[in-house]
């Protein structure tokens, strides 16, 4: 189920509304509030909020006082996974229609209906050049007659598309189009090429969108069959170079993005490239202070680092003791698992943990519980008596987990005797993986 829990101060408009945001969830049961925000190139301001009824309905007014730009409804947790742009020009309403099986349809708002028609109406003839190259066909008439649709379509929506804010989203997504027949290594080749041409990074609208972002990760991560890190460093480095005259918040927004990307896949060695590179370095001269902390954490964490030192305090011949985790010397390996008592996915990991290492006695678990109070910690813990287990007040502001880097529970970190991390599985599966 996706609700919303948290609660935002309300934020009163005129009561003589201009226009409105309004549209329907479904399935209703899953959604409980909308959220909208107005997007800019730097934040993204909170401008209202309306409960869903049980039909799934709901309203948010626009006075007269509210400009025309990018709009983020945000109807779930976390927000940055769980939202969608729109277009609001200031001069008509929007309506829409959200399913989490079909995903949005606008019913209402001419901006929005051309933006959506033409992504619909590229998207199939995308998919008509994608089926001709995949039936590997060297008819040349069938080939002049799919890009004579592509360009047409493009003419189209352009026409159609003047004087609206739609037009700068539909020109910069203009597609490249061969003069004559490519086979498909050298029409891929010039896909690339062309990719960013028509992009003006310096658009502040295109700037507020998730245009920029999508775009340029689209480039990077989806325009390759050769994946290998060098080719990756050239297209990073070919972004940065389209980039170069763009303001400093939009080019640290957008090579962050590619560096967190590059984190997800653990391909250190590009993720460590944009930082040393370019992130870093962008990062002090705009005084990005978490940014600067958050590389930091990640270049300090690495597959091959001695892990962060941390005090433990263990029973050491019917004694309590202090001590830490590098002077540990209890075990040939060992796994720190950050968890939480209010994590239900702890639990159901936990246990499974508990029993493959039953028959691992080389291997010490030294669990640290992300915890705002110790009660409930205290209880769960009886449960594995053979864990070091170590309590992190604080929760996501406790010290240990900020060394670490820890943004999720549970998080598996691998050590050797020597403390040196060996791994860090993404889940349960990846961790036993790595165990086998």
């Amino acid at each position: 189920m996706k609700y919303l829990y948290f609660t935002l101060f309300f934020i009163p408009l005129s009561l003589f509304s201009q226009h409105s945001i309004n549209g329907t969830f479904t399935p209703s049961s899953e959604y409980t509030y909308a959220f909208l925000y107005q997007a800019t190139p730097t934040s993204s301001d909170y401008i209202d909020r309306a409960k869903i009824d049980d039909e799934g309905n709901f309203t948010i007014p626009l006075d007269a006082s509210a400009t025309a730009g990018i709009y983020k409804i945000v109807y779930a947790l976390p927000p940055e996974d769980n939202n969608f742009n729109l277009i609001y020009n200031g001069k008509e309403s929007v309506s829409l229609i959200f399913s989490s099986d079909k995903g949005l349809e606008f019913t209402d708002s001419n901006e929005n209906k051309l933006w959506s028609s033409y992504t619909n109406s590229m998207e199939m003839v995308n998919r008509t050049i994608s089926n001709y190259y995949t039936q590997e066909s060297t008819d040349k008439k069938a080939f002049q007659d799919i890009f004579k649709t592509l360009k047409n379509t493009q003419l189209a929506f352009e026409d159609a598309s003047k004087g609206t804010m739609a037009s700068i989203f539909i020109k910069a997504n203009t597609p490249y189009i061969p003069e004559s027949y490519e086979d498909i290594t050298t029409y891929s080749s010039n896909l690339k090429r062309t990719f960013l041409s028509n992009v003006d990074f310096n658009n502040a609208l295109l700037q507020s969108s998730d245009f920029l972002i999508d775009r340029v990760l689209a480039y990077i991560f989806g325009m390759s069959e050769n994946t290998s890190n060098e080719t990756y460093k050239r297209d990073v480095d070919h972004v940065v170079n389209k980039i170069s005259d763009v303001d400093l918040d939009t080019k640290t927004m957008l090579l962050e993005m590619v560096w967190s990307r590059f984190r997800v896949m653990d391909n250190q060695e590009l993720a460590n490239y944009i930082s040393d590179t370019y992130l870093m370095a962008l990062s002090k001269e705009g005084n990005y202070l978490s940014l600067i902390e958050e590389l930091k954490t990640y270049q300090n964490n690495q597959i091959g680092d001695k892990a962060q030192n941390f005090d433990i305090a263990i029973t050491k011949n019917g004694t309590p003791a202090t001590t830490t985790l590098h002077d540990l010397n209890l075990a040939e390996q060992y796994l720190v698992i950050f968890w939480s008592s209010t994590c239900g996915h702890c639990f159901d990991e936990l246990p499974k943990v508990k029993k493959m290492l039953a028959s691992k006695p080389n291997i010490q678990v030294i669990a640290i519980g992300l915890e705002e109070e110790s009660e409930v910690w205290e209880q769960s813990i009886t449960e594995y008596t053979d864990f070091i287990h170590v309590l992190g007040l604080g929760k996501w502001n406790n010290p240990i987990a900020n060394a670490y880097g820890v943004t999720a529970t549970p998080t598996y970190v691998l050590l050797n005797a020597d403390k040196i991390i060996t791994a860090k599985p993404y889940d349960y599966e990846a961790l036993e993986d790595v165990l086998k």
